[in-house]
Parts: C-alpha cells; structure tokens; sequence
C-alpha cells in the first residue's frame, strides 16, 4: 500500500499556481481575484471558506469574503451574486453551501456567471465537461483527477467505480473518469443509495471513488487486493481527544482497507486539500481567460 498524499501533490501544485500568479501579476498589473460568499455559521463551512481564504494568500492571490446571517434573503443574496458578476476585477465566485433551507441553492448557482464559476456546479459548465469542451471542473473531482496524474496512476482500461452520485463529486467524477483523456478512458459505474448488493460492483473495481458521505462505509471485504482507493467522504464528528473538538473520518474503512490497497487516500490529507487546488487552478483560468475570452 502506497499513500496518495494530498498534502504532498497540495503543496507542490501550490508552487506552480504561486509562480503563474506572480508572472500575470508581473504582465497584467493584477492578481487572481476570488470571491467567497459566507452565509451563517455553520462550522464546518466557517472551516472550508477560512482554508479557502488562507490558501489564496499563499499563492498570491487577492480574495475577498462576503458575510450574511441566516437569515438573509434569497432576493438579497441573488442580487449581491449579480453584483459580484458584474465586477470587473472579480475572477471567481463561490457560494458556500450548504445555504439556510428558504434559499434555493439552484437558483443561486444558476444565478453565478458561468464564467467565474469556479466551483464548477454551474450547468453550462457541467455541460461543456460532458462534451469535453474548456470548462471550468468541479474542484473535488478535478483535483482528484490532479492527485492521479502526479502519481502516474494509470487509468485507460481500467474499471472505475464510483460510489454516491451528487452533481457536486459522483456525477462528474463519473464523467471525467470516462472521458476520452489522462487521466480517464476508465470504464465506469457508478453506484448510490438505490444500488442492491453494492458489494457486488465495488470487488469488481481497479479504481474505487467512495463520496457517499457516510462514516467508513466502505469496509475491507468490499474491496479487491490491489485495487486504488480515493476516499471522498469529510464526516466530522465531535472528539475529546483532538484539539479542535472534532475528528474527520472517511467513507472508507483505511484502517483495515489500506493493507489491500496498492494507493490510498487518508482522511484527513487526502481529497479535501486536493479540493482547494482545484478551486485555485480554476481561478487562475479564469484570470488567466483560458476558459471563456
């Protein structure tokens, strides 16, 4: 078993986006500038936007943050998404979800200028993956597909199988994994809650994607002797034993799946800090306009 190492392929790939914004900076006169808006407290997305925020400093980026209590309305919300389409110097938006439950979180993303839509859930973007058009990719699965390429995990061929099947990892991860590109030309499943026996297909898998969001789900007799293992699930729970007052497991048992293994995320290390890279990549497009002109 080999570790697929988040922090290790984070920091590297954060050198490269470093040196790309100093050199656009140096020929543009600006930095990549992302906008993240915040609307109120939950703890874990206090914890994302802050990762967010922080790691765009660290490359050089400009980013700003954009606070509402709950209780702020879907109409004020969707005029200051609006708003931030129209400023010019703003290269990235992202709403972070969840949203309080009267906001259509649908209604919002559509609301975002697909050209600084740098999440990656806006249709037209979704759209333009499918076809295999420039588009701005789902950060997760684009930073999975990051992961893969740096440690040379061959895909083409291989039977990938994908477990959850949200618009935000399992969709798209099914998508990219398909696509006629490296990495990809996987032969794909993908298989959620309604799947009977998914035993059945997860032994079956060389590449296994687990983002089903439930605390070690996957367990070692659902996953064949040297199969790749990308863990997806972020399940916090509180601890008295850690620092911070919460622990972080995966979808997937490591513990006693990583011996059967060839590679292996770990959570926390893994998916989630591959997640910020993609965000920052496809920031940079956007400044960078390799995306839309």
């Amino acid at each position: 078993m080999q570790l697929l190492d988040g922090k290790y392929v984070s920091e590297k790939l954060k050198g490269e986006i470093a040196d790309e914004a100093a050199a656009l900076l140096a020929e543009r006169g600006r930095k990549p500038h992302l906008v993240a808006v915040l609307v109120g407290h939950d703890g874990g997305s206090e914890t994302y936007v802050a990762s967010k925020m922080k790691n765009c400093e660290k490359v050089g980026f400009k980013s700003s943050l954009v606070r509402y209590e709950s209780d702020v309305t879907e109409e004020e919300l969707l005029k200051k998404v609006e708003e931030l389409n129209a400023d010019a110097d703003i290269d990235g938006i992202i709403v972070q979800l969840p949203l309080p439950k009267h906001i259509d979180p649908e209604k919002v993303t559509e609301r975002i200028d697909h050209r600084k839509d740098v999440d990656g859930f806006h249709p037209v973007n979704l759209g333009r993956m499918q076809r295999n058009l420039p588009s701005f990719i789902p950060a997760t699965p684009y930073g999975i597909t990051l992961m893969l390429k740096e440690y040379g995990i061959e895909t083409a061929g291989k039977h990938c199988v994908v477990v959850g099947r949200s618009n935000i990892v399992g969709s798209p991860m099914s998508i990219l994994m398909a696509r006629n590109t490296t990495p990809g030309n996987c032969t794909v499943t993908i298989c959620h809650s309604r799947t009977p026996d998914i035993k059945k297909f997860t032994l079956d898998a060389d590449i296994l994607v687990v983002a089903i969001g439930k605390k070690n789900f996957v367990t070692a007799d659902m996953v064949k002797d040297g199969a790749v293992v990308i863990d997806v699930g972020m399940n916090r729970e509180t601890s008295t034993i850690t620092k911070s007052g919460f622990k972080l497991y995966g979808d997937v048992d490591f513990d006693n799946v990583a011996p059967k293994a060839s590679w292996i995320t770990p959570v926390p290390g893994g998916v989630g800090l591959m997640t910020i890279i993609g965000l920052l990549k496809n920031t940079l497009a956007s400044a960078k306009k390799e995306v839309y002109q």
